[in-house]
């Protein structure tokens, strides 16, 4: 590490997390004209630009290799700490996690109850769809994440959890009055639907496999950014959607939904991909996700 000052990397990290040089500055009790020092300092060392210089300060992609590096340095110290009986302190663990809105509303939560109380973890969830939590993986911003990528995140470790299902459903009245009058396939092309977000091309893959490519799902759609409300807002009638197994199945037991595709779902396989650290905190979590997943996706 002597071509790589910690106190340098430490600095770094202060300034993305607060934002601005004076915040860092505030926070390890320094002044701005030492913060942009050490940050300066440490450009000239690696011979790359770390940060934009924005309001919030950015890291670059140099960046936030150093700055995923400074908290696995900080964690490995804790852990360290805590295995020496030296965190006097009595500061609980923090693990940051990426998690998909689907799996936080069906099985993830369940992990947390899950975890030895006696290793004083706190979590700090950051929700996040699927195909994208490997990117807060690559900009050090959390430690872990359920993702739908197999491909590691450099310095990550990968292991597969399971398959999420999903299944095409609608509200009785609503499949009533909009289906039946064609193939499903000609008839997807104009009815109304519901997404995530304006992200979510979910539903369109969906279609568009039904149609060989040639067409997405309508343009008439509504956005509801929560799992808990997507799932209703499909059982109130707004449109339909592929909603996750465990939250369909209630719904089509009591008649609240009906399946519009008999025969035809989605399976979203999911990863565990986390830091590559000794750390005993990240072991028991990965062994508790992976149970937790195992009982609640299809293998």
């Amino acid at each position: 590490m002597a071509d790589l000052p910690l106190d340098q990397v430490r600095t770094l990290l202060a300034v993305v997390d607060e934002g601005t040089f004076d915040a860092a500055a505030a926070a390890l009790h320094v002044t701005p004209s030492a913060i942009s020092q050490r940050v300066k300092a440490l450009e000239q060392r690696t011979g790359r630009v770390l940060l934009l210089r924005t309001k919030p300060v950015r890291p670059t992609e140099s960046g936030e290799v150093l700055v995923r590096l400074a908290r696995q340095v900080a964690r490995l110290e804790r852990d360290a700490y805590a295995e020496l009986g030296l965190s006097g302190t009595g500061e609980p663990t923090r693990v940051s996690v990426a998690v998909n809105a689907d799996s936080l509303a069906t099985w993830f939560l369940r992990v947390l109850t899950r975890v030895p109380e006696e290793l004083r973890l706190c979590f700090e969830l950051r929700r996040e769809d699927e195909d994208h939590t490997a990117a807060l993986l690559r900009e050090g911003v959390v430690m872990a994440a359920v993702t739908s990528s197999p491909d590691p995140v450099p310095g990550c470790s990968v292991r597969s959890l399971g398959r999420m299902r999903y299944l095409p459903v609608a509200a009785p009245n609503f499949a009533a009055r909009h289906l039946g009058g064609g193939p499903l396939e000609q008839v997807l092309l104009d009815l109304p639907v519901v997404a995530f977000d304006r992200r979510d091309d979910f539903q369109d893959g969906f279609v568009r496999r039904l149609t060989r490519g040639r067409s997405g799902a309508s343009a008439l759609r509504h956005y509801v950014p929560t799992s808990e409300g997507f799932a209703e807002a499909v059982a109130a009638g707004l449109g339909w959607g592929l909603v996750p197994e465990a939250q369909a199945d209630p719904l089509l037991r009591t008649g609240r939904l009906v399946g519009i595709a008999p025969g035809r779902t989605v399976d979203v396989p999911l990863y565990w991909q986390q830091w590559k650290l000794d750390s005993p905190a990240l072991a028991q979590v990965a062994e508790t996700v992976t149970a937790t997943a195992g009982e609640a996706l299809r293998a």
